[in-house]
């Protein structure tokens, strides 16, 4: 082996890199989002854990990326650690694939459909495929699809190019020479994790292993602590993850630390005990890919079998490791944006919770209008600094977030979810004015008259439903009831309008006192805005739908053409809230 055998083994090995981190990327735009509102809705079920953190691990081809999202998902307070140990040892499960895939490298044959099984057969199809994918793919999707086939078509050839490097080494005595010294199990183990935590990635380091067994020169026993090792090294990239976050997302990682090494423990106790009783032949003989891909499966399934019934017994583990008494949450932690999928939809997840709290607020301002209360105006005011709180994360996050290569629907939804906390905010903001108005009339001690009550009530109830409305629609991202939205914010400037109307007549006529009038048209400014607001976030959540349309146009083209569903809308809502016969009554 010469200078340039080693220059072809570096070269492949970026190639492997790369071509894992194009694929994941690729897997991860075109299912990381879906899968991220399953993670979600995980329950205290180790069980349902443990299938879902193998299924998400083989979409996004990475235990150490899994492990980092877990890691923000806890320190933003989304998950509980219980959640996550079945997660973490479903991802070391699912890891595995991988192994699988390169080990069809060795297939020999000369039958035509075998040598297609062979990665180094079918790769360049899938390369071809690929490239034809991106460059004529019109669709965000079929772009993630190709980049996916391009991705895995380089890490084949990464994988190839190694495997040519290494061959000469089996000539070589230096080698042998090397070798002897890792047939010590601790070593091996030493290994291991040395070589996986430097790449960081225990698909990278188990490929190289498969590299290296093509010589003929590595054993069984020298293979499995190697392996063994491998799933302790792939720890350190959520323990490098896990500076600056809270105690419980540290123990997230202290979980997957204890896992790894007390299932090598066990498994490299058992398996040398074992040998020295019943003197395995396989032990000494050389083991080749597929061997590699099987031990690999089998001692994380022989791992997860054993540790899963004592998962509480981890997380006390790590409870008892990392202690603490004040624990701090992240809204959202910047470890999310390793998945861009899983981050926008935790955006999304947020600007609900925001949208939520900005309609609870004006719910409440509206009320304290009617009965003014000390500790309601007190929860408003802090839901107003806790809706800015949402505003100022969000808004941060999401601008950062759009730096990051996202496929084209989750560039679109930041978008649209960066206009829609705006609009949030200022609801949030016309229910601090609302109190204001409420104050005022608290103080001065001032009184509508029931014909003015009455009127208001109507143009209330309406603020109310279109608040219901805009929220239902855009935590649901249902775009039918959007639609909905915008002839009920018509019908509102219409009642806006009218009792305008009629409290400039009562002033004209004497019959309403200045006083009233200005509370009255601050009272109805702010309802005319809130309506407004909802009408953008209803446009954003059918944009959201249709990345085509623009917002300008289409409100334009609603108002002028109508359209049978807009009409029927506006007609049943100006029928719902009919506003009394104008009298003679004051202000």
């Amino acid at each position: 082996m010469d200078i340039f055998s080693l220059f072809t083994l570096l070269g492949g090995l970026a190639f492997f890199l790369y071509g894992m981190h194009v694929l994941s990327a690729g897997l991860e735009k075109m299912v990381g989002g879906r899968l991220e509102s399953v993670l979600r809705s995980i329950t205290s079920n180790r069980f349902k854990g443990l299938a879902l953190g193998a299924v998400i691990t083989i979409a996004i081809q990475s235990s150490s990326a899994m492990t980092v999202m877990l890691v923000g998902l806890v320190n933003s307070g989304i998950m509980e650690l219980s959640q996550t140990v079945g997660v973490i040892m479903g991802s070391n499960i699912g890891t595995t694939l991988t192994a699988w895939i390169l080990s069809a490298a060795g297939i020999q044959s000369d039958s035509f459909w075998l040598r297609m099984l062979k990665p180094e057969s079918f790769s360049p199809l899938l390369a071809l495929a690929g490239i034809l994918l991106i460059m004529m793919g019109k669709e965000g999707r079929r772009k993630d699809a190709g980049h996916v086939l391009i991705g895995f078509s380089i890490l084949m050839t990464g994988m190839s190019f190694m495997s040519q490097s290494v061959s000469p080494l089996a000539d070589m005595p230096v080698f042998q020479d090397i070798l002897v010294m890792f047939q010590n199990p601790i070593a091996g183990i030493l290994l291991g994790a040395v070589v996986t935590g430097v790449i960081q990635s225990s698909a990278a380091s188990v490929g190289i292993l498969q590299s290296l067994s093509m010589t003929g020169s590595i054993t069984f026993g020298m293979a499995i602590p190697i392996i063994m090792g491998q799933n302790i090294g792939t720890c350190v990239t959520s323990l490098l993850s896990s500076i600056g976050t809270n105690k419980n997302a540290k123990r997230v990682t202290a979980v997957h630390i204890y896992f790894n090494v007390l299932g090598t423990v066990i498994c490299l106790l058992g398996f040398y005990a074992l040998n020295a009783a019943f003197r395995f032949a396989f032990v000494d003989t050389p083991i080749n890919a597929l061997g590699i891909a099987m031990v690999h499966s089998l001692f994380n399934l022989f791992t997860t079998v054993i540790l899963l019934p004592f998962s509480k017994l981890l997380e006390k583990l790590a409870k008892v490791t990392i202690r603490d008494k004040n624990n701090q949450v992240a809204l959202l932690d910047e470890r999310l944006m390793l998945s861009p999928g899983f981050a926008i939809a935790e955006c999304r997840a947020l600007a609900v919770k925001m949208a939520r709290t900005a309609r609870d607020s004006m719910l409440g301002a509206i009320r304290i209008t009617r009965e003014y209360d000390p500790k309601l105006a007190a929860e408003i005011t802090a839901q107003e600094e806790e809706i800015d709180l949402y505003e100022d994360t969000l808004g941060t996050f999401l601008v950062k977030l759009s730096s990051k290569d996202l496929s084209h629907a989750d560039s679109n939804e930041a978008a649209e979810l960066l206009h829609a906390i705006g609009d949030f905010e200022r609801i949030g903001d016309h229910a601090v004015n609302i109190l204001r108005v409420a104050q005022e009339i608290h103080e001065k001690q001032l009184r509508f008259s029931e014909k003015a009550q009455t009127e208001l009530r109507v143009i209330t109830q309406a603020i109310v439903d279109i608040l219901n409305l805009t929220v239902e629609a855009f935590e649901t991202e249902n775009s039918a009831l959007a639609e909905r939205v915008e002839p009920l914010e018509q019908v509102v400037d219409s009642l806006k309008t009218e009792l305008k109307s009629r409290h400039i007549r009562r002033l004209q006529e004497g019959r309403c006192t200045i006083e009233l009038g200005f509370v009255l048209t601050d009272l109805l400014t702010n309802y005319e805005r809130v309506s407004d607001h909802c009408s953008n976030v209803a446009v954003t959540v059918i944009q959201i739908k249709d990345s085509a349309l623009e917002a300008h146009g289409y409100l334009n083209q609603v108002k002028s053409e109508g359209g049978g569903t807009y009409t029927q809308a506006y007609n049943e809502y100006m029928s719902q809230y009919q506003l009394p016969q104008s009298g003679a009554a004051p202000g």
